[in-house]
């Protein structure tokens, strides 16, 4: 057998085949040693992403002067069948969204409809949205910390202790009520600090930390009260407001202002996405898909204004609980401090490695969350009326807890909104008016938003197992 003669000296060494060349990073794999290659149609997707036709996708290395683009950022939307079939993809992967929230949620209000005849009328419905500002607002700051993979226990005692430190300052010490809220709200976030130094910094477990703390700030709450126990709030005052302010006294443009609005900056947040991404190269949801998904958006906001306006109009702490979740999933959404507390949950050795700061984050984050139990006390104390030493204890922080739960936050770290503490508290707060009209036990209550808060859990667990394995096979 003859070998091939070895190319002269200087001559140029011939061109390897083509069909020889190995892939480059995200470009499409051609295989090599005369093996069969396989259509790039048929490359199986990546991370669940659907696959790219090779015509669409762009040659790695920037040939022709085009940058490289990772296919995986390409999503195939590509008129209704594709938002059907990408639909059907997610309910194969376990991933149900708010759509068994919401689904509750008109079982509920049907169900005690049926049993008392009067749940769905203006001034129940009102105190309902009235209700959820205090636990909603604690329940903001959890989803910060499950996002986190982390618990903290602590937030009840904060908020007790937050409200009893504002009342005595405003109250006994005659300060300012502006300032003594100002007060309070700095302690609650020194709180954080604290229990956020103690765990990113010495490395002591959250729980530990956390249920220190609630010891702790449930003694400075009794201490900060004395023995009376009890501090009214001052008559029209700021704290006395939180709860019966109406926004213009009862106009009812302010409730149709925000009805409109919502659906509005939902639409023009779609599109300005979707022209960013045609910007970039990317495939965008069609407008018309933007625009239907404002006007489902607009359904419950426009009813929920009219039913509002049936009764004293929109109520001052249910705009501020808006104001906070939207304010918060904006951060999560679009900055890059929100990115890095989802790295930090996804996996701390790795985003370590991607340069975030993990101690900072964890700080900032228990920070936060206190600062929202801060808050959330402030609104507990306006609907009592006073602030005590029982405020912030009983089922405030398991309910915080199981309304970010219920809402779609993962137990797990890594997966969660913000708006699932606004869902998940609006269920909770249904159940316990529902059950309070029809005058069933506290102890029946409890049980029923035991049993809610499991089966939340339990889907959370299932919708892991079932992500896992469809993306191992």
């Amino acid at each position: 057998m003859s070998t091939p003669e070895a190319p002269a000296p200087g001559a140029p060494t011939p061109a390897a085949p083509a069909e020889k060349t190995a892939p480059t990073d995200g470009a499409t794999a051609v295989p090599a040693s005369g093996a069969t290659a396989v259509p790039a149609e048929k490359t199986a997707p990546t991370d669940g992403a659907a696959a790219v036709p090779a015509e669409e996708s762009v040659p790695a290395g920037g040939a022709g002067g085009v940058p490289a683009v990772d296919p995986r950022l390409h999503h195939s939307v590509r008129g209704w069948a594709a938002h059907a079939a990408a639909a059907r993809h997610r309910l194969a992967r376990g991933e149900l969204g708010s759509l068994p929230v919401v689904a509750a949620l008109v079982v509920i209000a049907v169900v005690f409809q049926t049993v008392t005849h009067h749940f769905l009328q203006a001034d129940n419905l009102t105190n309902i949205t009235r209700f959820i500002a205090g636990p909603g607002l604690i329940a903001v700051g959890v989803v910060f910390v499950l996002i986190l993979g982390e618990i903290d226990l602590s937030l009840g005692s904060v908020a007790g202790a937050s409200a009893a430190l504002a009342a005595v300052l405003a109250v006994r010490q005659d300060l300012p009520e502006w300032l003594a809220i100002l007060t309070a709200l700095g302690a609650a976030c020194a709180m954080g600090l604290l229990h956020g130094f103690f765990f990113a910094r010495i490395g002591v477990p959250a729980f530990v930390v956390t249920l220190a703390g609630m010891l702790a700030w449930s003694g400075l709450q009794e201490w900060t009260l004395g023995d009376a126990g009890t501090v009214n709030n001052r008559h029209d005052g700021i704290i006395a407001g939180l709860d019966t302010t109406f926004l213009g006294d009862g106009d009812i443009a302010y409730a149709w202002a925000l009805a409109v609005l919502a659906p509005a900056l939902y639409l023009a947040a779609r599109l300005h996405t979707a022209r960013r991404r045609r910007a970039a190269g990317l495939t965008a949801p069609p407008t018309t898909d933007s625009a239907v998904r404002a006007g489902a958006l607009a359904v419950p906001t426009l009813a929920t204004a009219y039913t509002l306006n049936q009764d004293r109009g929109l109520p001052l702490s249910l705009v501020v609980l808006l104001g906070a979740v939207l304010a918060t999933d904006f951060v999560l959404r679009r900055t890059r401090y929100g990115r890095q507390v989802f790295a930090v949950g996804g996996g701390v050795e790795a985003a370590r490695r991607a340069g975030v700061n993990v101690t900072r984050v964890r700080i900032s984050v228990f920070v936060l969350a206190a600062f929202l139990a801060g808050l959330g006390g402030l609104f507990y104390a306006s609907q009592q009326g006073s602030a005590d030493k029982q405020l912030g204890s009983g089922n405030v922080l398991m309910s915080a807890i199981a309304a970010a739960v219920i809402g779609g936050t993962s137990l797990f770290g890594g997966h969660g909104k913000t708006w699932s503490a606004l869902l998940g508290i609006l269920v909770i707060q249904t159940i316990t008016t529902g059950l309070d009209m029809i005058h069933a036990a506290q102890a029946i209550q409890y049980m029923i938003t035991g049993a809610v808060l499991l089966t939340a859990v339990v889907l959370d667990s299932l919708t892991r197992h079932t992500h896992t394995t469809t993306t191992h096979t």
